[in-house]
């Protein structure tokens, strides 16, 4: 299926057309107006980038605790004639409001997760007046907010703040009867896909749905199954070839990223009222004893922490910045991301998904402990993993970081209940994935032992980690921020131990700080490698994920500089990163197997 460029690719109508560009912008820096007749808007702003960043074209980095956003689209006849018209935001932080000409239709908190409205019934003649306000306090601690900073520049690992919409807008023209969401989970042991479907509109007789499944021109399923309610649940079947050899060529992974196209139709009697695309992946992921597995065979991670900021966008990307992100992580030898305190754009994922690289998802977090904080932490998270849950490169969950959010996790019972209750909610939303329950240290419960160890000296590494013994060792003993890594209930020795947080490095010629500091690109890469190959001589470890792969504001500690120019010689540092487990091959530098390429080139499909 050729890449549209669509908001959200596994649920793609040809009907839709992206907002971003100029609209008319006013701050209303103490939140005191309700209502947009009361604002002025007296500049323009670059949509979808926050107008903290330099690329919105008003790069103000001040305190705004409200901003007011207004733009009008001419409707063309297909918008005017669809049976409804919708109003999609990617994100928008941290409270929104919308009026369409002048009437509210839609309101949403949480600034990392999607929501849309129905304008439908307020438009009035051909042009569509859209208007937006976002409330987004700088200073609220009780709320999602990652990375972005309370004080008035950034400071420590703190960057600058993301007010209102940072995420695509996008009008899309829908039928009345249609099609609203897909949940897709593969089944490796079973050959099979589970498909959720649900519909909106009303429920008309004779309704059903079409499904066809193809790989380039084969058709690997087609059924039609009656709808009888708002939802549907089935499993198709896939063909199993019943050889390794064969099973491989459909099994998605980093070094095999096959994906399934998917087009989906509601039918009354042979009429079609909707056609969907979409697309999936046959993969499993999990745990046995102490190992990852992918498709049912051990598979040792090498992820790199993604902070996903850039100079000119903050918290936003093009979509080629976007997929270079992905093509650069491969490039430098990883496979395997956890994109950290952020909730990216859906089109990074399809990138993952395409180019093949893994994903750790990430809640952003919140910095003071309160029942608002559970709230509106639990809501977002949740939404998060209703957005996500059907991409195949997202392999784990993790809803906390390093106890923020609930800084007296070991003394305070209602925070470790907090943590353990998210964790278990987690699991029961989708128990086909791990979950790193409080990621770094203080883990009252988890899948996985994820460790945030920034100790420079390799020598150390590999004493800390070598083997199970070591391990043992190291949990009693080691205490990372003065941090007990584990609380006393929790179960460790039988799970997947993760270096999830290591290195660090700092290499840069103007200021800016790192966990350790190299003075040139040669010491650099001779200190990343020795890092990196006592961490693969490590066997007490299932997988690693190094900080990080661009340097971000103050942080000078990346791989690459925050314009994604590489510090050292990539081949010298993807060898480094992949260890001598996956020889290092020229021809082919991001690691796909011989027999993805081969596939490739048949097919002349650039990757």
């Amino acid at each position: 299926m050729p890449d549209s460029q669509h908001p959200t690719p596994q649920l793609e109508r040809p009907h839709w057309r992206d907002l971003g560009g100029l609209w008319r912008f006013a701050f209303d820096d103490e939140a005191r107006f309700t209502h947009p007749e009361e604002v002025e808007f007296d500049r323009e702003i670059l949509v979808p980038y926050a107008p903290e960043s330099p690329r919105s074209g008003l790069g103000d980095q001040g305190y705004h605790r409200a901003v007011w956003y207004r733009t009008a689209v001419r409707l063309t006849p297909q918008e005017l004639e669809a049976g409804r018209l919708l109003l999609h935001f990617g994100a928008v932080d941290y409270r929104a409001t919308v009026w369409a000409n002048g009437e509210r239709v839609a309101e949403h908190a949480g600034g990392h997760t999607p929501f849309y409205a129905d304008v439908t019934d307020a438009l009035k003649g051909d042009v569509l007046e859209v208007v937006v306000r976002a409330e987004d306090d700088p200073h609220d601690l009780a709320k999602p907010r990652g990375k972005q900073d309370w004080q008035p520049a950034p400071h420590s690992i703190w960057y600058p703040r993301t007010t209102g919409i940072w995420q695509p807008v996008w009008l899309e023209a829908v039928p009345r009867t249609r099609i609203a969401k897909l949940r897709w989970t593969p089944s490796v042991p079973e050959w099979s896909l589970r498909l959720e479907t649900e519909f909106a509109g009303p429920l008309l007789p004779d309704l059903s749905l079409r499904v066809r499944l193809r790989v380039g021109e084969e058709v690997l399923a087609e059924d039609r199954y009656a709808v009888g309610g708002p939802h549907l649940v089935r499993i198709l079947a896939l063909p199993d070839p019943g050889i390794d050899d064969l099973r491989d060529e459909l099994l998605w992974s980093p070094e095999h990223p096959q994906l399934i196209d998917a087009e989906l139709e509601l039918l009354q009697g042979e009429a079609v009222l909707d056609r969907v695309c979409s697309y999936t992946a046959l993969r499993s992921v999990r745990l046995e004893g102490r190992r990852f597995l992918l498709n049912e065979r051990p598979y040792y991670l090498r992820m790199v922490l993604d902070q996903g900021y850039w100079p000119e966008g903050l918290m936003t990307a093009s979509d080629e910045e976007l997929r270079r992100d992905v093509e650069l992580a491969r490039r430098l030898g990883f496979n395997g991301a956890r994109k950290h305190q952020k909730l990216e754009n859906p089109r990074w994922l399809y990138w993952c998904d395409r180019i093949g690289l893994l994903v750790w998802d990430e809640m952003p977090s919140a910095y003071t402990f309160s029942p608002v904080t559970i709230d509106r932490l639990t809501r977002e998270w949740l939404e998060a993993m209703e957005r996500d849950y059907s991409h195949p490169c997202v392999v784990g969950w993790v809803p906390f970081n390093e106890s923020w959010g609930v800084p007296d996790l070991p003394t305070q019972a209602a925070q470790r209940d907090f943590v353990k209750g998210l964790y278990h909610l987690t699991r029961a939303k989708d128990p086909t994935r791990p979950v790193s329950a409080n990621d770094g240290w203080e883990q009252p419960v988890s899948d996985v032992l994820a460790i945030h160890d920034y100790t420079p000296d390799p020598e150390v590494i590999l004493r800390r980690y070598a083997d199970l013994e070591a391990l043992e060792k190291a949990v009693e003993a080691f205490r990372p921020g003065g941090r007990r890594l584990v609380l006393e209930d929790f179960g460790w020795r039988e799970k997947p131990a993760l270096l999830s947080e290591f290195g660090g490095i700092a290499f840069s010629q103007g200021d800016g700080w790192g966990y350790s500091r190299a003075q040139s690109a040669e010491g650099f890469l001779e200190h990343y490698t020795a890092l990196l190959e006592a961490v693969h001589r490590s066997e007490g470890l299932a997988g690693f994920c190094y900080t990080q792969l661009a340097d971000t504001f103050q942080e000078k500690n990346g791989l690459l500089y925050a314009d994604r120019t590489p510090k050292a010689d990539l081949d010298r540092l993807c060898r480094a990163t992949r260890g001598p487990a996956q020889p290092y091959d020229e021809a082919n530098p991001l690691g796909y197997s011989r027999r993805w390429l081969d596939k490739q080139r048949k097919a002349a499909v650039s990757v």
